[in-house]
């Protein structure tokens, strides 16, 4: 019994571990490609892609930690029911329930963790997040310029085009301004500049050994004028901070405020934890390999499971939010739904039944015929 247990735990641990990697590196990569792009057009500073990044993974860590743990738990008994080391479990006299046990001595330490991340962390994070867009907005027109792409200035009056920047920002290479002043248009061009800060906290781009062309529109002249230092007014924004969304509310404030949003919040964030326990609950049973069935139609079960609880979850948050739903009732029903589901495939497993419909069976026949 204690090999069992110390097997199960061990293997629990290392494919929780392996899973978790995976999802994180998934949603890492996804997140960075949206914020490349985002950088790629200028409309996000290259230095604000690992912050931004930071916190939006803080914000997704409850639901990765939670797939995480249903994962693991789903993938090693499926495992053991493959490789017949449940039938030693099972002919030793010892039923399905009393997997649960083992099972939520490892998950219950990640739920606790999940829960206090749901409550405490995440609302943190969004609100921190939202704090630095805020700051982005109310930064210089140079400081949102990226290498290489074209910017245009808050007035419209101007565009810079950088090619690089120093290791420290401030010295700039390869610089190209267009503006329009007195119905003219005027461009300049240098191969060096720097940012210089007078005392008035103004701040300036400074460029050296460059030229300006000015001329008028659908005119053939162009005045040409070489200048050795040369500087442009860098315009500052004022950014107006916008209120904190549901999400980024402190679990605290949402206690206190009686409105049905608030209410609609505080049930999302305490149905993380809740839905992580409900689904290694479902793992136990779920991971039951059907031979004729196919070895992955578990597996596809399972997702599709996670899938639409997690969708229901999310339609039920809407419905109280918009007070089609009263809040007293809330997400709970979903929850039920689901615990009961977890009972009725127990009952099943115990009295050696099939979990799979019939028909899921039957499209793997003929999959497998074809």
């Amino acid at each position: 019994m204690r090999i069992f247990k110390k097997s199960l735990s061990h293997e629990l641990i290392s494919t929780a571990g392996a899973v978790f990697l995976i999802l994180i590196g998934i949603v890492i990569a996804q997140r960075a490609g949206y914020f490349v792009q985002l950088a790629a057009k200028g409309i996000l500073p290259n230095d604000a892609i690992n912050t931004l990044l930071g916190f939006n993974m803080v914000k997704f860590l409850p639901m990765i930690l939670s797939l995480s743990i249903f994962l693991a738990v789903l993938l090693t008994l499926t495992r053991w029911h493959r490789d017949s080391e449940m039938v030693i479990w099972f002919s030793s006299g010892l039923s399905i329930t009393q997997w649960i046990r083992p099972i939520l001595t490892f998950a219950l330490p990640v739920i606790v963790v999940i829960t206090l991340l749901s409550l405490l962390v995440m609302p943190w994070a969004i609100q921190k997040g939202q704090d630095y867009r805020v700051q982005l907005k109310s930064r210089d027109e140079l400081s949102s310029i990226s290498p290489g792409v074209f910017k245009e200035s808050n007035g419209g009056d101007r565009v810079y085009f950088i090619e690089s920047f120093d290791e420290l920002g401030n010295v700039v290479k390869n610089i190209f301004v267009q503006s329009t002043q007195h119905q003219k248009t005027g461009v300049i061009v240098s191969s060096l500049g720097s940012r210089e800060k007078v005392k008035n906290g103004d701040n300036f781009l400074v460029m050296q050994k460059g030229r300006r062309y000015e001329g008028k529109p659908n005119s053939a002249e162009i005045s040409t004028t070489e200048f050795e230092r040369y500087a442009i007014r860098i315009q500052a924004k004022e950014a107006v901070p916008e209120p904190y969304t549901k999400q980024a509310m402190p679990t605290k404030q949402l206690l206190q405020d009686s409105d049905s949003g608030n209410k609609a919040e505080l049930q999302w964030r305490l149905a993380i934890p809740i839905s992580a326990l409900i689904l290694v609950l479902l793992a136990i049973p779920l991971s039951f390999v059907d031979p004729r069935a196919g070895r992955s139609l578990n597996l596809i079960f399972a997702v599709v499971i996670y899938i639409i609880y997690n969708n229901m979850l999310s339609i039920f948050q809407a419905w109280v939010t918009q007070g089609k739903l009263n809040a007293m009732i809330g997400l709970w029903p979903v929850h039920f739904i689901f615990l009961m589901l977890a009972f009725y495939l127990f009952y099943r497993r115990n009295h050696l039944l099939p979990l799979t419909p019939k028909f899921l069976t039957n499209i793997s026949n003929i999959w497998k015929r074809a």
